[in-house]
């Protein structure tokens, strides 16, 4: 199974740890009483699911997201509920690993077409006539 396919399959949601905590999101009085905020934690290192290369990749690319252990973390507080910043964080996660892992395509380098050149010379010899008219000759 590719690592698309893992992604695709939400294969990874066994290996979550969520710690729920108080948000500072909207709420007005519900954030001081209610734990909604949610942290999504996944240990890359200890990860069933990714293969060696797999893991070395996820590490090198989300570094500033790791901390020292090798632990991914990600925030949602963007809802007052916390099942749905649960959902949001575990969005989040998915979003990431295909950012992570999806190929980016060559780029096939290209020459401008004869129209392109044509307004581009145009362009430059209306700039040039303007100029030339501001002359002063006495």
């Amino acid at each position: 199974m590719t690592i698309l396919e893992k992604i695709k399959n939400e294969v990874f949601t066994t290996e979550f740890t969520f710690l729920a905590s108080r948000s500072s999101g909207p709420g007005g009085q519900n954030v001081n009483k209610v734990n909604s905020r949610v942290t999504l934690f996944f240990n890359v290192p200890n990860s069933q699911c990714l293969s060696e290369d797999e893991k070395s990749k996820l590490l090198e690319k989300c570094s500033q997201k790791l901390d020292k252990e090798g632990t991914l973390q990600i925030d949602a507080q963007t809802s007052r509920s916390q099942l749905d910043n649960k959902k949001t964080a575990i969005k989040k996660f998915y979003e990431l690993m295909e950012k992570v892992f999806k190929k980016k395509k060559k780029r096939i380098a290209t020459r401008p077409g004869k129209a392109a050149k044509e307004r581009r010379l145009k362009g430059k010899r209306v700039r040039s006539e303007k100029k030339a008219m501001r002359k002063k000759d006495f």
